[in-house]
């Protein structure tokens, strides 16, 4: 994958901003990273609540 497939911004479903607004200022944007890694190599483009919970799973949380 190159650099230029992260250029482009993923959708966020609401429930799934929801939820990364619940994960700790300081791993937010790790988190945030992740999960639209785990989007990009699903071939989807809107983050869903599932993701989220997949890298939850992923992270130990």
């Amino acid at each position: 994958m190159s650099d230029s497939d992260y250029l482009d911004e993923l959708k966020w479903q609401p429930e799934a901003t929801a939820k990364l607004k619940n994960i700790p200022f300081f791993v937010r944007g790790k988190a945030r990273q992740r999960i639209e890694q785990l989007a990009r190599e699903a071939d989807r483009d809107v983050v869903t609540v599932d993701l989220v919970e997949q890298a939850r799973v992923e992270f130990g949380q």
